[in-house]
């Protein structure tokens, strides 16, 4: 059964990413999946991962990971130089395929806890200002970013979805 739900959860997060990469304006903010193709798991060198991005203000992390296993916190520097995950700014974790928008130019630091921080799960994403998008046409056409906010909530609505537990047969 296990099997079953994490070959849904693949097929739906390849169907999300299609998704998204036809549908989202890239002017409008961009989704990092943090790591690559392989997600937030260990061995991975996530400050080489980081800085082969660019990242400006409205652009979203896309974490996917395994929730049984890991998590997503963001600290501030300290904390994250001393993998620390006491006192977090935030969880991100919800579902093991998880989004977090970066609203500000800054850097944001996140960290895995329970000690696998030290072997390298953690993560700085130092954030610019975007450029400023052309100027929009007069035509009375709906505000380009409730249009390209929808892939955001439809990944949010699968991200639930995948969170829940499969029903237990009798």
């Amino acid at each position: 059964m296990e099997s079953f739900w994490m070959r849904l959860g693949s097929a739906v997060t390849l169907i999300v990413m299609l998704t998204l990469a036809t549908m989202v304006d890239p002017a409008e903010g961009a989704l990092h999946k943090v790591g690559g193709r392989s997600g937030w798991i260990e061995h991975i060198n996530y400050t080489e991962w980081s800085s082969r991005e660019r990242f400006s203000v409205g652009d979203w992390l896309y974490f996917v990971f395994n929730k049984q296993m890991y998590d997503v916190l963001e600290v501030n520097e300290t904390s994250y130089e001393s993998c620390n995950g006491q006192g977090s700014i935030s969880n991100v974790t919800r579902g093991g395929r998880d989004v977090f928008e970066l609203k500000e130019a800054k850097t944001y630091y996140f960290i895995r806890s329970r000690g696998y921080c030290w072997g390298g799960m953690k993560v700085s994403v130092d954030v610019a200002v975007a450029s400023p998008a052309p100027a929009a046409s007069p035509s009375g056409a709906a505000p380009l970013s409730l249009v390209s906010s929808l892939p955001v909530i439809f990944l949010l609505i699968v991200t639930g979805l995948l969170s829940l537990e499969p029903p237990k047969c009798l």
